[in-house]
């Protein structure tokens, strides 16, 4: 009888569904301020937390740029948005995202003012841009 060994089982978000193992070098990311960087504050509401590791707050720093943009292009909302899928979202890509931006049902707030009133995908970022993302899609 030959050794097998499991996997370790990865733990459900109460919905059956588990999360995805991160890159182990995501882009752009940085875990640490610097003169490159931009610090920005995250919150998930109406469910939205559950994609993101649970946890309703987060904050981030991403790159002054968005990498390998030649000429620099500065940080926007369209590369946030690319670097949440690809750094912080822990599942269910699909219920975030659609194309570029987010799917329909999400509204997003940049500094408590709808993004559509400063330009969507297009905003620049700002050093301490506070950013909210809430479903308003609820299940019963």
């Amino acid at each position: 009888m030959s050794a097998r060994t499991e996997e370790p089982e990865l733990p459900s978000n109460g919905l059956g569904y588990q999360p995805r193992i991160p890159s182990p070098k995501p882009l752009g990311y940085t875990s640490t301020p610097g003169p490159d960087t931009l610090e920005i504050r995250l919150e998930f509401g109406g469910g939205l937390h559950l994609l993101f590791s649970q946890q309703p707050r987060h904050t981030i720093h991403v790159p002054r740029h968005v990498p390998s943009s030649s000429p620099p292009k500065p940080s926007d909302m369209r590369y946030l948005i690319r670097w949440l899928k690809g750094n912080l979202l822990s599942e269910r890509e699909e219920m975030f995202g659609e194309g570029d931006g987010v799917r329909p049902g999400i509204l997003v707030l940049i500094n408590d003012a709808d993004w559509e009133l400063e330009g969507e995908l297009e905003y620049e970022l700002r050093d301490r841009d506070e950013v909210v993302f809430i479903s308003t899609l609820h299940g019963g």
